[in-house]
């Protein structure tokens, strides 16, 4: 008889022989900084809308791990969170089910409006259990695309300076605006999601956010934001103005020019999303620079839950995790 519970410091061991087939140093940052972080026998207790931190839980069967599942809050937790991990036994899509059903009828019990999971396009078992089964709906797609040589632009000094949470506001406007409208009721965004948590340093990643101004009347146009998880790879989003004239190479150049003041050498990424009206000019940028598109992720959320019974076939092993490479572009 299988049963679900909270992840323990003492099921560790048993943990890093499950996932013992990711890259060594991701298997340990995520086991010592996200799954058994410090603050996390505390965290568990807090009430949804001081909640910073991914919660995991297990599925035992037969005392021994059979499944895993990380949930990630929002900025905003009341309305969104995010299933950011999920490992079960091979041939067992039946045991991810059941997590899946265990977070969302737990997290939406405490007042969570609709969690969301982002599922690389290749697991379609997956997809189609989480739709037929699960009561998500799938929304659109977000693809990561590895740079491996930066195209070295000129950029204006002045265009850029660190966001400020005063600025939210404008950004939240500019982000919203950018949805093609009929996602903007799953994927719109709040001012607060965009500004500084409280407790930053306790964080399982770091992010360094800049604003982009328009020269000629200071008018913030668009940002940008950098996230590592490990301090070796790093991905960048660009949001703008896309009716404004904006060199995006230059930008990106920008990116990493920031990113070399605290790293010699790492991975560099940039993230497009399809639901956004300009994601479709930023992919023909990007292939025409020779990008390489590492990840197409399906974008999926959940507006119900139902309870799962039959079993059903899986692919090996990981089904949603973190992109992660060891390929660092040079201090160029």
């Amino acid at each position: 008889m299988s049963k679900i519970r909270k992840l323990y410091y003492f099921d560790k061991k048993k943990t890093q022989e499950m996932i013992s087939f990711l890259n060594n140093n991701v298997n340990d940052n995520y086991i010592t900084h996200i799954m058994f972080n410090p603050f996390m026998p505390l965290h568990h207790f807090l009430p949804l809308k001081l909640k910073f931190l991914p919660e995991s839980y297990v599925l035992i069967e037969d005392n021994d791990i059979k499944g895993l599942i990380t949930i990630a809050p929002t900025k905003l937790q009341e309305r969104r969170m995010e299933i950011q991990k999920l490992f079960f036994e091979e041939n067992s899509l039946s045991i991810a089910s059941e997590l899946i059903q265990y977070v969302v009828s737990k997290y939406k019990a405490m007042g969570v409006a609709s969690i969301m999971v982002k599922v690389d396009d290749y697991f379609s078992e997956l997809v189609a259990m989480l739709i037929n089964k699960c009561g998500f709906s799938q929304i659109s797609n977000e693809k990561l695309w590895r740079i491996n040589k930066v195209i070295e632009e000129p950029f204006n000094e002045k265009m850029f300076r660190q966001f400020r949470n005063s600025d939210a506001n404008k950004i939240e406007s500019i982000y919203n605006d950018c949805l093609l409208p009929h996602f903007r009721p799953f994927l719109s965004k709040e001012a607060k999601e965009f500004k500084e948590v409280f407790c930053k340093g306790l964080l399982y990643y770091s992010e360094y956010k800049y604003t982009i101004e328009n020269l000629d009347n200071n008018e913030i146009i668009g940002c940008i934001n950098i996230q590592t998880s490990d301090n070796e790879n790093f991905i960048i989003e660009i949001i703008y103005n896309n009716w404004m004239d904006i060199n995006l190479n230059s930008i990106i150049y920008y990116a990493v020019s920031q990113i070399r003041k605290r790293k010699k050498r790492f991975g560099l990424f940039i993230k497009t999303k399809n639901y956004a009206n300009d994601g479709k000019i930023q992919e023909e940028l990007f292939e025409q620079n020779g990008f390489e598109c590492v990840q197409n992720q399906i974008v999926l959320t959940n507006s119900s839950a139902k309870i799962l019974k039959e079993n059903m076939k899986a692919h090996k092993y990981t089904v949603i995790t973190d992109f992660i490479s060891n390929n660092p572009i040079p201090n160029q």
